[in-house]
């Protein structure tokens, strides 16, 4: 997709240097790959943390870990 947008210089100049990226498509690339694993990760802790598993030994969270 191709896509005009304004962002500030220094923001993509930094997203360039901290993702290593050689082109301002890639680092924009990683950087929204990035945001997008975060914010799934937070959602996922939101549902986890409805049902949390309530472990009481260890014998059963070895148990756990075989069987899956």
């Amino acid at each position: 997709m191709k896509v005009t947008a304004i962002i500030a210089d220094d923001l993509v100049n930094n997203v360039k240097t901290y993702s290593r990226s050689s082109t301002v498509t890639e680092a924009i690339t990683i950087a929204l790959k990035d945001w997008l694993d975060v914010y799934n990760i937070k959602e996922l802790n939101k549902k986890i943390s409805q049902n949390p598993i309530h472990i009481d030994n260890w014998q059963q969270i070895r148990e756990m870990n075989r069987s899956a």
